[in-house]
């Protein structure tokens, strides 16, 4: 596996968990203050983006890995629970470093 599938994931990961606590926030804005109900229609929008790539992401890295499908499932969920993506990608990070390919050294030159 490339680490490439890997950082592609992480980065998803973050983005998509910094952006469900940014809907988060504007959602207690908007139905606790009555205020920026136009940001969270952006925000709302923009996660969802975010969460169909991560997806995209997570099931590529997942079928790469060769996980069964409840940790994949688990991978996938933990990005509609605020915080738990942080979490997780941890533990995934932990256990897919060690798969990673390391690139070939170059033959020796005659």
């Amino acid at each position: 596996m490339k680490k490439s599938v890997l950082t592609r994931y992480r980065v998803m990961a973050f983005a998509t968990a910094i952006m469900l606590l940014v809907l988060c926030t504007c959602m207690v804005f908007k139905y606790g203050f009555d205020k920026g109900a136009d940001l969270t229609f952006v925000v709302s929008q923009v996660h969802g983006v975010l969460f169909m790539v991560y997806l995209v992401f997570a099931f590529d890295l997942s079928s790469k890995a060769k996980w069964p499908f409840g940790r994949m499932l688990w991978v996938m969920v933990s990005g509609t629970i605020p915080l738990a993506a942080f979490f997780v990608e941890r533990k995934v990070r932990a256990d897919v470093e060690p798969l990673i390919t390391s690139p070939r050294p170059a033959p020796a030159q005659a």
